[in-house]
């Protein structure tokens, strides 16, 4: 228990910071899981490992320069996310890590607010991950959502297990009874994110272009891991590439007033050919809404969400 605070206000700034990323027993910031229980409530609205909520894909650190996360060197993990509560607030971080972490400091800030915030919308953060994905079926980023809110924000990361471009599919919102087709359907998921062309510096046949990641307020490519071998003390073999990617819906918010579910198409590309792939997808859903919450499906444990 980091926080359990009494009385009506909001959480305005939760700040963490631990070891590296690795050791030769596990992923820290895979093994370690966020949850946040707001009022009464006997499941939590958060439930995330600690590294995906702060946008760190595959339980390796990435710089995140954004407006409501922001991972500062080193190691130095913040949310800014604005997180009401009515009547009560209780913060937690959960190791499942086979040792202790040494080195784990926190600060959790908030005001409180004698008039009350019964009447919210609360702050719901769920963590998804399918490894593989199905081939033809897309990646579930939220279902089961029912009530009013607003979604404000989408953590992404593939780790490929594929060769070539994996970033064709659309992101798809089917809002307030959508069933076939949806509200809201993107061009592909760099576009999502704010990119295009493949994150690429250039459009050339005679240059071989590079691919740039970057953080920004409300976008951002933060973590491209390719030929990574920090994790020869887990693995016997270095990972597979890993893309990690973030879109916060802050200036515009998808409003739905009965249910939401959001998806990511599962395409690929080499040159002029689209082809259905399968990855490890792992995704982050932010948003907000009226209590009740629906629960969460299960958690998966410590080994299935341990990166490739």
């Amino acid at each position: 228990m980091l926080a359990d605070i009494e009385g009506a206000g909001a959480i305005t700034h939760i700040w963490f910071t631990l070891p590296d990323h690795t050791d030769a027993v596990g992923f820290v910031l895979r093994d370690l899981v966020l949850r946040a229980y707001w009022d009464d409530e006997d499941t939590p609205s958060v439930e995330v490992p600690l590294g995906d909520f702060f946008c760190c894909g595959a339980g390796t650190r990435a710089l995140v320069t954004s407006t409501p996360i922001v991972v500062a060197p080193t190691s130095g993990l913040n949310s800014y996310f604005t997180m009401p509560f009515g009547s009560r607030a209780r913060i937690t971080v959960t190791n499942e890590h086979p040792v202790d972490v040494e080195g784990f400091f926190f600060q959790i800030d908030y005001t409180l607010d004698p008039s009350g915030q019964d009447e919210g919308a609360r702050f719901h953060a769920q963590w998804r991950r399918e490894n593989p994905t199905r081939l033809g079926i897309d990646h579930t980023i939220l279902d089961g959502v029912c009530g009013r809110g607003a979604y404000i924000g989408t953590f992404v990361s593939v780790t490929c297990l594929e060769r070539y471009w994996y970033g064709e599919g659309e992101v798809k919102f089917f809002i307030d009874g959508d069933t076939t087709h949806p509200t809201i359907c993107g061009t592909g998921l760099e576009d999502y994110v704010g990119g295009a062309w493949a994150f690429q510096d250039r459009l050339s046949s005679d240059v071989e272009p590079e691919v740039l990641t970057f953080s920004a307020p409300f976008i951002g490519y933060p973590q491209r891991l390719v030929n990574d071998t920090s994790r020869q003390s887990v693995y016997a073999t270095p990972m597979p590439p890993v893309h990690s990617m973030y879109r916060w819906h802050l200036p515009d918010p998808v409003y739905f007033e009965s249910d939401l579910r959001v998806t990511l198409q599962q395409i690929g590309q080499t040159g002029p050919i689209l082809f259905e792939r399968s990855d490890d997808v792992a995704t982050v859903a932010y948003w907000y809404q009226l209590p009740p919450h629906a629960p969460f499906p299960a958690l998966p444990g410590r080994d299935a969400r341990r990166p490739r």
